[in-house]
């Protein structure tokens, strides 16, 4: 059973949304958001991304970086561009992007949950990272960009989403990069109730994308507790904001590789250890068209590899990924990239760019070599999840991306 909490969200007046709304902090480097946010005082990356209002040279996580971001929210609040709604209340969201539509309930994810386990993870966390959004949300008193949940779809529930957006939405708009979003306020307590009630019937929840936002909440949920000689467990720093889809309108895309060098091996000497594990083909189409198949590119074109049977565990959920045949097979072994967090040898492109920017990347001698990958399914990560253990990182890239700046959680009035 898992607590969904409606909230007194901060939202933008209708008439700014657009100009509100803006990527999540952690697709843009500073220089691309300074770049978003040019001519625009009310795009929210002054207050995800509050570097880009000073100076470069100061380091990110500088006092004044998280001061600005907190400076820049109450100033959208006090010129009335954002304003907090007088009554809890969830509300929907919604995103097409193509032909692929998704529909989910903002809410905020109980932080007890978190702990309980009732809402899985996936992913391991970096401190550097944690630390960095742990400060930001204790600053600005504020969840500024919602952590992306799934769970397993239940028509109940998808009957109650889909009677709230046949009603008049808030805002409607599309985004430059062509998604369109479209944001309800759900205030009708009846509505409210009975989507609440429905979820507590769901056993799981799974962060998606967000693991650095969730594990943050948790940690400001500790630093408030402990000030808090009257804490509840009913405060806002309770919950997290959230954003929950079912799982059968989850959109993932590959995570592809590009890889510097050959670890000192030829081409040709690098292809014979390949055999070894994988049947090499010629390939007509660079994108695998199932799993277990690899497009693997360099300056002397496109090959298709797939995996031989033994050279992975089928029946182990994370070894049988594809991520990790590849990691286990190729970039461990031949390549000798053991840790791909922290090895500056690899780097990591999220399908949405396509397979042409692989081939850009080494066609203009910034990397040596680029392997395409075939998405991961959100049964795999669910499967994961559910059995405790972690993916491998950059195993999924989901899109579209939530836009941050829709609704904000505030901590405490």
């Amino acid at each position: 059973m898992v607590w969904l909490k409606p909230f007194k969200g901060l939202r933008p007046k209708k008439e700014h949304a657009v100009q509100v709304a803006a990527p999540p902090y952690d697709v843009l480097n500073s220089e691309e958001a300074r770049e978003m946010a040019k001519g625009n005082p009310l795009s929210f990356l002054h207050v995800t991304k509050p570097e880009i209002d000073l100076d470069p040279s100061i380091s990110l996580y500088d006092d004044r970086v998280y001061a600005k971001g907190g400076e820049n929210l109450k100033r959208l609040i006090s010129d009335g561009i954002l304003v907090q709604d007088p009554k809890d209340c969830f509300y929907v969201y919604a995103q097409r992007m193509g032909t692929h539509r998704q529909v989910g309930l903002v809410a905020g994810a109980s932080i007890d949950d978190y702990e309980a386990d009732l809402i899985k993870k996936h992913e391991l966390t970096r401190q550097d990272k944690e630390d960095d959004r742990t400060r930001h949300v204790d600053t600005l008193n504020a969840n500024t960009g919602p952590v992306f949940l799934t769970y397993k779809a239940r028509p109940a529930i998808n009957e109650l989403i889909t009677r709230v957006t046949r009603q008049e939405p808030y805002v409607d708009f599309t985004s430059a990069d062509g998604v369109q979003h479209t944001f309800w306020v759900v205030a009708d307590q009846t509505t409210i109730d009975s989507l609440a009630t429905e979820f507590k019937n769901i056993s799981h929840l799974y962060v998606a994308d967000g693991h650095h936002r969730s594990a943050s909440g948790c940690r400001v949920r500790k630093l408030r507790q402990d000030k808090n000689p009257d804490h509840t467990g009913q405060e806002e720093y309770n919950f997290f904001l959230s954003v929950v889809f079912p799982h059968d309108q989850m959109q993932i895309m590959p995570y592809n590789r590009v890889v510097k060098d050959l670890n000192g091996l030829t081409f040709d000497q690098f292809m014979d250890a390949i055999k070894q594990s994988f049947i090499v083909k010629p390939c007509t189409s660079p994108a695998p068209e199932q799993p277990k198949q690899f497009g693997l590119f360099s300056k002397q074109g496109w090959l298709r590899l797939e995996a031989k049977p033994g050279s992975f565990d089928a029946q182990d959920p994370v070894r049988s990924l594809d991520v990790q045949i590849l990691q286990h097979n190729v970039l461990d072994p031949l390549l000798g990239i053991k840790d791909p967090r922290r090895d500056n040898r690899i780097n990591f492109v999220g399908g949405i760019r396509g397979t042409a920017e692989l081939e850009k990347l080494v066609s203009t001698g910034q990397y040596e070599i680029a392997f395409s990958l075939y998405p991961t399914t959100i049964e795999q990560l669910m499967a994961i999840a559910d059995a405790g253990k972690i993916m491998p990182p950059k195993s999924t890239w989901f899109e579209p991306k939530l836009r941050s700046g829709l609704v904000t959680h505030l901590l405490s009035d």
